[in-house]
């Protein structure tokens, strides 16, 4: 695994890179309360999974994939297995949306496409070694990124 900590890394990469595509674009009202509403949920998603990951004490830190001592699958867990991926893609598609760019979703996409073939796959190894068939169990359970199970989990606390 590289020591650069590639999840903000590629956060700061995709900012800068929509910054230079559409710093010229004005931003409009109907936008801002568009953008604003996905960067809240985005940011809802992030925070309440540091919060998991806090409330359970166990680390987040994306260049030491084996260092977690827990499984965490409550919380947005629930409705991905990397929530704080999502956030940090949301906030990128929220800044599209801002600034009215078609262009600035293609840092969005190289964002989800760097941390799915680089990142997640280590995490993903990490945690089945560690935490065996409960993480094989969750894994077939709930999504990497979002999708239809994510709906089914929403409003509902884990059991």
């Amino acid at each position: 695994m590289s020591m650069v900590p590639i999840p903000p890394t590629a956060l700061v990469a995709g900012l800068s890179g929509q910054y230079l595509v559409s710093r010229h674009r004005k931003v409009s009202p109907i936008s801002v309360v568009f953008a604003g509403a996905v960067s809240l949920a985005s940011g809802s998603l992030a925070v309440g999974s540091l919060r998991e990951f806090l409330r359970q004490r166990t680390s987040f830190d994306p260049v030491d994939v084996e260092a977690p001592t827990s499984l965490i699958v409550s919380g947005p867990n629930r409705l991905s297995r990397n929530p704080m991926y999502v956030g940090m893609a949301g906030l990128l598609v929220s800044q599209a949306i801002l600034r009215r760019s078609t262009i600035a979703v293609l840092p969005v996409a190289v964002f989800v496409l760097v941390i799915d073939r680089l990142q997640i796959p280590a995490e993903e190894s990490a945690l089945g070694a560690k935490f065996g068939a409960d993480y094989s169990r969750y894994r077939r359970s709930v999504p990497r990124w979002l999708g239809r199970s994510s709906l089914k989990g929403f409003g509902r606390e884990a059991s």
